[in-house]
């Protein structure tokens, strides 16, 4: 039930099942939603054909309504922010339905912290106003039986929805409350997302302490369903919460992500070249060797030890093209990317390696992907110690 943006991703068959579009976003129904709807059914279905003996196995048949009218709270929460965003001009890519309630994805966009919070709180807001709803038919007296049943289960489900949503702590819609301030304060969106992030952690805590703590101090006898719906919602908030900080700090440092700053110094050459005029170029092997094809665009890359190798009455008549390993598709960057735009390109590529070129389109240099990976989470990459 929170809302989260990303780099633009083309949906597929993992996000589960297809249930057309509203306002022109996509809604998807993952498989992992079943795992919930059929642990309401069984737990709730025997609880319900003791209050209501009468409705048999038809019992389990209510209950598997109120997992799809929980369904329906979470969707419209969900539609809630994804039309909110659409008044910002924030495009929504899905929305997505699943084991821990939902949530809305958004393409790339630029945010504000009023804004954020106002998306945010429209998911919780849109719950408030169905629970009201709810209990306006409900004091109208008119209902009765199983119908009386599950507008009261669809009332208090909106209600504690929508105040658990409001909680200030990501990955919860309050915590974008915690964030905003923050960031507010401090200038500094990844500030108020880490703030919040910590936010989150401790409401994990507070959580864990007054549902199982306190009984537990206490020798009351524990509710196991409770326990259990304890130990999996405070598991999935304190993954969404360190994930949060996590990713946090990972944009903090993407000022650090430049392709001119990141890149060795690198030297194009034809693919006609020879090895002699490769060691000729770089003897030490150094700067980097990039080979290009006819049009100019970088094809691959000198693998120094195999030219090294080659003996040297055969460097003249030993193609270029024999000493080196190709680069992916497209794997060359302008010198001028960085940041966010840099790392979502490098992610549509293949390979590990990119060829670095200017205006004129002539290769200044060579990106490693790790050297991106080191700049982005400030470690070295382990070395596996195999030749």
């Amino acid at each position: 039930m929170t809302s989260s943006s990303a780099p633009h991703h083309a949906t597929s068959k993992k996000d589960g099942i297809p249930l057309g579009k509203i306002a022109g976003i996509p809604v998807f129904l993952a498989y992992s939603w079943f795992v919930i709807a059929g642990f309401t059914v069984i737990v709730y279905g025997p609880a319900l054909l003791v209050r209501m003996p009468d409705l048999g196995i038809g019992a389990y048949f209510v209950a598997l309504g109120y997992a799809l009218l929980l369904a329906v709270s979470v969707l419209v929460h969900e539609l809630a922010h994804a039309l909110s965003a659409k008044v910002f001009n924030w495009p929504t890519e899905k929305i997505v339905l699943n084991l821990w309630g939902g949530h809305t994805q958004f393409e790339n966009f630029t945010a504000s912290p009023g804004r954020s919070v106002i998306v945010a709180l429209a998911g919780p807001a849109s719950n408030f106003v169905l629970a009201a709803g709810m209990w306006a038919v409900l004091s109208t007296g008119v209902l009765s039986g199983v119908s009386d049943i599950l507008a009261n289960i669809l009332m208090w489900a909106n209600l504690l929805i929508g105040l658990f949503n409001i909680l200030p702590g990501l990955p919860l819609d309050g915590g974008r409350l915690v964030e905003s301030a923050v960031w507010k304060a401090t200038g500094s969106q990844d500030k108020g997302t880490i703030a919040a992030g910590w936010s989150g952690r401790i409401i994990v805590a507070a959580l864990v302490i007054w549902f199982i703590g306190l009984p537990l101090i206490s020798g009351s006898p524990l509710d196991i369903n409770l326990m259990l719906i304890t130990v999996l919602v405070c598991g999935f908030l304190w993954m969404g919460a360190s994930s949060s900080i996590h990713h946090a700090k990972l944009r903090s440092r993407l000022y650090l992500v430049s392709a001119a700053g990141l890149a060795e110094r690198a030297v194009g050459v034809p693919n006609s070249a020879t090895v002699a005029d490769v060691l000729d170029i770089a003897p030490t092997g150094s700067p980097a060797v990039v080979i290009c094809g006819p049009d100019g665009k970088p094809q691959g890359v000198v693998d120094f030890g195999a030219a090294a190798a080659v003996p040297p009455q055969s460097t003249t008549t030993t193609p270029v093209t024999a000493v080196a390993h190709a680069l992916g598709a497209g794997a060359y960057v302008p010198e001028w990317s960085k940041g966010q735009e840099l790392i979502q390109y490098l992610a549509r590529l293949e390979g590990g390696e990119y060829a670095v070129v200017d205006h004129n389109g002539i290769v200044t240099g060579l990106l490693r992907q790790q050297a991106v990976v080191t700049a982005i989470t400030g470690k070295e990459a382990r070395r596996s110690g195999r030749p």
